[in-house]
């Protein structure tokens, strides 16, 4: 039993010790923030516009055009990386595939930053 105890100690202590560092990383901002609250703190963030009374209030195309622009280019990194570890072993065919994707996603990006999507005027 003595022998099986010890086994698990390194495990326990681990344990024990992530746990103290939890708890002292949720305690800490409490102990060590500023606290000068004012109305613009207080006041509920809406987006960059002024805070409104109407929920039902239209937003600006251009939040959702920057969202959709993000996830296709965000999409693009999720590809690049399993690509990447089996680089080696797909070849030449996987690699000129990849090419052809990172072009047209390029011509798009060119396409948007020409038409001007990503200017915020």
């Amino acid at each position: 039993m003595n022998g099986l105890l010890s086994q698990y100690l390194p495990l326990v202590i681990f344990m024990a010790l992530s746990a103290v560092i939890v708890a002292a990383l949720l305690v800490a901002p409490f102990l060590v923030a500023y606290k000068s609250p004012d109305s613009e703190k207080l006041s509920a963030y809406e987006c960059g516009f002024k805070a409104f009374d109407d929920a039902r209030m239209k937003f600006d195309i251009r939040f959702y055009l920057v969202s959709l622009l993000f996830i296709i280019f965000d999409l693009e990194v999720a590809f690049l990386f399993p690509w990447a570890v089996a680089f080696h072993k797909i070849g030449l065919a996987g690699f000129w595939s990849m090419i052809a994707f990172l072009a047209v996603l390029t011509i798009g990006f060119v396409y948007e930053w020409k038409k001007g999507a990503l200017e915020w005027d």
